[in-house]
Order: structure tokens, then C-alpha cells, then sequence
């Protein structure tokens, strides 16, 4: 897996939210993309998973450009986005919320052994796989949201601000997951953030976004958090 981020740049109207951006992933990585609110980082994984057009620039994915693919493309392609938000369908219950991110045919094929890897790395769901996802924790609904982008059977996941609103317990669950899930299963991940410390530690690269540019890179031996604090504040 290869993902290739060329000079692209993205408009909200007539503002220039990302600003020439370039950057790369391969298999297994665990990428951290960390910025205050408002400064392009929603909209950066947005443009990759082709919800958001660009202004400039192109996005290859093993050699392949797919700057102008719509989202149910590039889902097939193996990139999978996560919203902060979830979207879940609450009156549905866990299962069904999880077995709707297998509709491509790639993912159809593997229905049983994904679903199979998101119960062992979240056995809750599978406790709770009969019940409505409206009733679930916030930590829950979070683990059914990535858990149902696992069963698309993404080479790339894509999570952004996984961690909004939980509790520190289950923020440090919900980053272990996305460890294993990069470490294990060979998914690369690219995770936006502003939960610094906590991540820190775990990325193999990490960028600080601000005003829609990258302002500072590293790995996680060359960089810590009074730099990347210094320049997020």
C-alpha cells in the first residue's frame, strides 16, 4: 500500500483551507496528524477519502490517482474514513451498524473474518451485538464506528478525533485498538488528534498542521511535546 499526497489544496468557498500539502504512507503505518480546531485537519482526510474536491494538487494510491474518485470508490480502492462523528444508525443494532460497512465486494467476501477481528479487538461489541446502537456509551458508539470501517477491509483507515468526549479509560482503548489494528493487521492509519501527549509516543510519523500547512514533522524519536507544543499554541 501506497498513498502519495501531492501538493493538494482544498477551499471552503473562497478560503484556502489546505495549503499545498504533501506527504506519503505506506502499509502498516501509523501517521498522527495533530492541529487546533479549524485549521484543515478534518478536511485534509476528508479530501483523501474523496468527500471534499480539491482545489489543487492530486492524491495517488499505488501509483493510481484518485484525486477525482468519488468516496464509494475509493472505499473499494481500500481507504476507509471514520468521522468524528460516527453516523451510526442508532435504531439498528450493533451488528447490523457493523455489517454495513461490508458492502463492497472485497469486504463481502470477508464478512465473517473481519467481524471476527473487530469482536477481539473490541469483545464489548460482540456482548452487546443485539443492541441498539442509540443506547451504547459514547466509547461504545465509538468502537462500532471504527469496527464498522474495519469491515470495509481498508488497506488505509483514516480516524478523525477518535478520542472527542471520551473518558481517559477508553481514550487510551481506543488508541491501543488503533495500534493493533496498524501493527497487527497490516492496516495503515492516518490518526487526527489533539490529544498530543497520548499519542506522541505511538506514531511512526507525526505532522502539526496550522492554517491549512504542515508546519512541523518528525518521528517519535525526533520530535516531543514541548515542540509540537510550542507550535500548536
Amino acid at each position: 500500500m501506497s498513498l502519495e499526497i501531492i501538493d493538494i489544496e482544498c477551499n471552503y468557498g473562497s478560503v484556502r483551507v489546505i495549503k499545498k500539502i504533501s506527504f506519503t504512507v505506506k502499509s502498516g503505518d501509523f501517521i498522527c496528524i495533530f492541529g487546533p480546531n479549524g485549521h484543515g485537519k478534518s478536511t485534509l482526510l476528508k479530501a483523501i477519502s474523496g468527500a471534499h474536491p480539491l482545489a489543487g494538487g492530486k492524491i495517488l494510491y499505488n501509483g493510481k490517482d484518485i484525486s477525482k474518485l468519488p468516496t464509494h470508490k475509493v472505499v473499494q480502492e481500500g481507504i476507509v474514513y471514520v468521522p468524528e462523528e460516527g453516523h451510526l444508525f442508532t435504531e439498528m443494532s450493533v451488528l447490523e451498524n457493523l455489517n454495513l460497512g461490508a458492502y463492497n465486494k472485497t469486504a463481502e467476501k470477508r464478512k465473517a473474518e473481519n467481524l471476527e477481528f473487530v469482536y477481539e479487538l473490541f469483545p464489548r461489541l460482540e456482548e452487546r451485538k443485539n443492541q441498539k446502537c442509540g443506547t451504547l456509551s459514547g466509547g461504545e458508539r465509538r468502537m462500532v464506528a471504527i469496527g464498522r470501517g474495519l469491515m470495509a477491509s481498508p488497506k488505509l483507515l483514516m480516524l478523525d478525533e477518535p478520542s472527542f468526549g471520551l473518558a481517559p479509560k477508553m481514550v487510551k482503548a481506543t488508541f491501543d485498538a488503533a495500534v493493533k489494528i496498524s501493527k497487527t493487521a497490516n492496516i495503515s492509519i492516518i490518526i487526527v488528534e489533539q490529544e498530543i501527549k497520548s499519542l506522541m509516543n505511538l506514531a511512526d510519523w507525526a505532522y502539526v498542521l496550522k492554517k491549512g500547512k504542515i508546519v512541523l514533522e518528525g518521528d517519535r524519536h525526533s520530535l516531543d511535546y514541548e515542540m509540537v507544543k510550542k507550535v500548536y499554541f
